[in-house]
């Protein structure tokens, strides 16, 4: 089972569109890299990629899994602009080059599935509907095309704000509140994502492990309205599985069912109490994704 980060550079598409200077995009590459089974696992808002070390331990030996860090956030590179972090093509542009450098990689066709944690998840359903791309199997964990303004404001109130801590004790005391909705973890599990999250800054104190800056997009839609993606859910054909907390705020039970009957009409998993997101580090939620990745 071999584990490492790799960086690529990628093209910066500016919100203007204009390019600018190019950026890098750190992963994880778990697994045999000739394994021309090949499953992206994408993390959530605030989030990076050791967030999937459970799960592409489980899978590793059965699949290849590249795991990155979304631009501004983990190890990949900042960008100097605020609002190009709320301009999507800069998202589906990294993971379709990511895509394209790994496939380049082969001698034979390779069967890509994408595992998304919500954002990750929205970027995974752009990326599926891309016609020179193929998305074997899809998992959304808790995101949906439809993201109510409720939730926008809620996640507003603490992404990007400027805190820090003297040391990773009441670093994870804050991880375990403002992370309550991913469910009962172990003291494991949350020293873990405790841990991976923080950055050590300059002073000695420790912050979160991406841009403040990502916060920008909550400047332009946390106050104004739902997201609104059902024209690109009816669009997309993949096999998909969509896991859902029972006490979501994103993902609300009635999108879901539509969501069955929309689209890839995908199979909905309810898990009770957790909300959002499920962080897929249990044993249960894990082998519900491998369940359908492999089956």
């Amino acid at each position: 089972m071999n584990q490492f980060v790799e960086k690529l550079l990628v093209p910066t598409l500016a919100s203007n569109g204009a390019l600018k200077k190019p950026h890098h995009i750190a992963y994880m590459d778990w697994g045999d890299t000739c394994n021309p089974h090949v499953v992206f696992c994408v993390h959530g808002l605030t989030r990076n990629c050791r967030d999937f070390d459970y799960l592409a331990s489980a899978l590793s030996s059965q699949c290849r899994i590249i795991c990155p860090d979304v631009v501004g956030r983990g190890q990949s590179d900042w960008l100097e602009d605020e609002k190009d972090y709320d301009y999507h093509p800069v998202y589906l542009s990294d993971a379709t080059s990511l895509i394209a450098h790994i496939q380049s990689q082969y001698s034979v066709p390779i069967t890509i599935d994408w595992v998304g944690i919500s954002m990750g998840g929205l970027i995974g359903m752009m990326v599926a509907i891309e016609p020179e791309i193929t998305i074997h199997r899809l998992v959304l964990s808790d995101i949906g095309p439809l993201i109510p303004v409720a939730a926008l404001k809620r996640m507003s109130e603490y992404v990007g704000k400027d805190v820090h801590f003297k040391n990773l004790e009441e670093f994870e005391t804050y991880i375990r509140e403002i992370s309550a909705p991913f469910g009962p973890l172990t003291d494991e599990q949350w020293r873990h994502l405790t841990i991976h999250s923080a950055r050590l800054r300059s002073d000695n104190t420790y912050s979160f492990y991406y841009d403040p800056k990502i916060s920008a997009s909550f400047k332009e839609h946390a106050l104004l309205e739902d997201i609104d993606l059902w024209k690109y859910w009816d669009m997309l054909r993949t096999s998909t599985l969509v896991i859902r907390g029972a006490e979501s705020d994103v993902l609300l039970e009635q999108t879901a069912a539509e969501m069955q009957e929309r689209g890839p009409k995908a199979k909905i998993v309810e898990l009770p109490g957790i909300g959002h997101a499920p962080i897929l580090l249990d044993n249960a939620q894990i082998s519900m994704v491998k369940d359908f990745l492999l089956m």
